[in-house]
């Protein structure tokens, strides 16, 4: 599985960006996505993820009511879309995979990162 993550850049206090992930690979029919973020010296932390068909979203209560994860699986695609960010919200932000349907918190493939910086 390859995992194609875009979309970051630089945006001010209260901007918006949308991440997008594409899934490549031996993805199956079924699989759950998510996406996490990690600034220098930090542990990777959760930010959001959905079940195979959508009907279950995962937010980090850090997240919530900014970020909206959904996916497209008709063109395997997912993303992630950030509203009101925050100067602490700038992190490299990794999509992930896993072959479960329903999302577990512990993804098999990760993608190689995009930038989000957000200045105050």
């Amino acid at each position: 599985v390859q995992l194609q993550a875009s979309g970051g850049g630089l945006v001010q206090a209260g901007g918006s960006l949308r991440l997008s992930c594409a899934a490549s690979g031996r993805t199956s029919s079924r699989y759950s996505m998510g996406w996490f973020r990690q600034t220098p010296g930090k542990e990777r932390e959760f930010v959001a993820a959905l079940n195979w068909n959508g009907d279950s979203t995962y937010y980090a209560e850090y997240v919530k009511g900014r970020f909206t994860i959904s996916r497209d699986n008709a063109k395997d695609m997912v993303y992630l879309q950030m509203n009101s960010l925050k100067p602490e919200d700038t992190a490299v932000y990794y999509c992930a995979f896993d072959y479960a349907s329903r999302w577990r918190y512990t993804p098999l493939y990760w993608g190689q990162g995009t930038l989000v910086t957000v200045s105050s």
